[in-house]
């Protein structure tokens, strides 16, 4: 086929649909649409007689019957709510929460100011390791290390590291002090 008639023949086609669809917009679909204008039911809520009859006519006909709507139940008079103030719709703040009871007055005590004094001295950094015992000598010997060099071995009384005095060794634990008795310290057992 030459182009120009492949032209014409697409051309009168397209006429033929715009046509078809102009006439079925104006007329309406004749296949299976539910009805056109004159069909439709009236706008307002009141039907008359006539629109009844129609109705019951085309329920019969095959199609399944609507409810009936009661219409003056909606102009019945309706339950007043009560004045309970309860309002689903609207939030309301949370009620502040009771107020604390406040404690019986108590009495002003008297306290007399603490004299400030030198601070503490810092605490004893050692870690206790171990014990030796001396067998026959009934001595115990107390091992420590601060961390850094080798353990030091000392028993009770004796100078520690040149700054601490050991005052007593025990099983767990010795209590050791600075060498001027203050900073009074119980240092437990840690292992290695």
């Amino acid at each position: 086929m030459e182009p120009k008639r492949r032209r014409e023949l697409l051309l009168l086609a397209l006429v033929l649909l715009l046509g078809a669809g102009a006439y079925f917009a104006v007329e309406g679909w004749p296949f299976g649409r539910a009805g056109t204008a004159a069909e439709q039911p009236p706008a307002s809520n009141q039907q008359s007689s006539q629109g009844r009859t129609a109705r019951n006519e085309r329920s019969a006909a095959g199609g399944a019957e609507a409810p009936d709507v009661h219409l003056e139940a909606l102009d019945a008079e309706r339950p007043k709510p009560d004045g309970s103030g309860r309002d689903l719709f609207r939030f309301k703040p949370k009620p502040a929460p009771p107020r604390p009871v406040a404690p019986p007055p108590t009495r002003p005590v008297d306290v007399a100011p603490v004299p400030a004094g030198p601070p503490p001295p810092p605490p004893i950094t050692l870690k206790f390791i171990g014990i030796v015992d001396a067998g026959q000598s009934k001595k115990i010997v107390a091992v420590l290390s601060d961390g850094r060099g080798a353990p030091v071995y000392a028993s009770e009384g004796e100078t520690v590291l040149g700054q601490y005095r050991i005052l007593r060794i025990g099983t767990e634990s010795i209590e050791i002090s600075y060498l001027d008795g203050r900073g009074r310290q119980t240092i437990r057992f840690t292992g290695s």
